[in-house]
C-alpha cells in the first residue's frame, strides 16, 4: 500500500494506541500531524517521528477546549496542504460508582471522549467534503458495547462514538467519505497499568487468547482500514478484543 502521498491526523498520539498508529503508519511514509494535550510528549513524539524520515509536526491542545480547535485545524491544513485521513483517538476516563460519579467526571469524559470527536468530524469533514475524500477513524471499546462498572461516563461516551460512527458513515459516504470504530478490549497501556494484578488475573482468565493486546495490533487494524483494503467499508465497528465478547 502506497501512503507516502497521504497526511494523517491523530488526536492523542503521543501514546498507546495513538502513538502505534502514528508510528505503524509513518513507517509506510505518511505524513503524520497529530494533537496532544502535553507540551513535553508532543516534542518527544515529534522527534521520534522525525527520526523516521516523514514530515510531522505535533500541536500542544485539550482538544476538548473547542474554541481553539477550529484555529488547530485550520494551521494543519496551511502546514500540510491537505488532510486525509482523522483517528480520533484522544481518550480518558474518571471511573467511579454511578452513585460517586460527580458532574465534572461525566462531562471532563463526555467532553474529550465524545463532544471533541463530534467537532474534529465536523472541522476536517468541510475539508473532506470540499475534496470527495477522507477516511475517519474512531477509537471507541468495549465498554461501549458491553457496558463496565464504575465506567458509566466512560462507556456511555464510547457507546456515543459508535451512533456518531454510523451516523457519519450515511451523512458522508454519498461523497466518498467512509467512517468506521474501532472497539479495542483491554490493551497494554497507561489505561491498563493501574489494573490491580487480581483484577489483571482475573480478565486474563476470560479472555480465550490468554493475553491483553498490544497498541500496535489496533495500530494494523487501523491501517488496513485506512488503505485500500477498507474502501468499500464503513459505518461499521470492529471488535478486537482477543477474543472476549465472542
Amino acid at each position: 500500500m502506497n501512503f507516502k502521498d497521504k497526511v494523517a491526523l491523530i488526536t492523542g498520539a503521543s501514546r498507546g494506541i495513538g502513538k502505534a498508529i502514528a508510528m505503524e503508519l509513518a513507517l509506510m511514509g505518511t505524513s503524520i500531524a497529530f494533537i496532544s494535550k502535553n507540551p513535553i510528549h508532543v516534542e518527544q513524539t515529534e522527534k521520534m517521528l522525525q527520526n523516521l524520515g516523514i514530515r510531522t509536526k505535533g500541536y500542544a491542545l485539550d482538544i476538548s477546549e473547542i474554541s481553539q480547535l477550529k484555529k488547530t485545524i485550520d494551521d494543519i491544513l496551511n502546514e500540510f496542504g491537505q488532510i486525509d485521513f482523522l483517528v480520533n483517538n484522544a481518550g480518558k476516563t474518571e471511573d467511579r460508582l454511578l452513585l460517586r460519579m460527580s458532574e465534572a467526571d461525566w462531562d471532563s469524559v463526555m467532553d474529550l471522549n465524545l463532544k471533541a470527536s463530534f467537532f474534529m468530524i465536523k472541522f476536517v469533514g468541510k475539508h473532506f467534503l470540499s475534496r470527495n475524500y477522507g477516511k475517519i477513524i474512531n477509537i471507541s471499546s468495549i465498554s461501549g458495547l458491553t457496558g463496565i462498572p464504575g465506567q458509566a461516563n466512560y462507556a456511555a461516551s464510547k457507546a456515543g462514538l459508535i451512533g456518531l460512527t454510523k451516523t457519519v458513515a450515511k451523512e458522508l459516504g454519498p461523497r466518498g467519505i467512509t467512517c468506521n470504530a474501532i472497539c479495542p478490549g483491554f490493551i497494554e497501556t497507561d489505561m491498563t497499568e493501574h489494573l490491580s494484578l487480581e483484577r489483571k488475573e482475573k480478565i486474563l482468565k476470560e479472555i480465550p487468547l490468554g493475553r491483553f493486546g498490544k497498541a500496535e495490533e489496533v495500530a494494523k487494524l487501523a491501517v488496513f482500514l485506512l488503505g485500500p483494503g477498507g474502501d468499500y467499508i464503513t459505518g461499521q465497528s470492529f471488535i478486537i478484543d482477543g477474543g472476549l465478547l465472542a
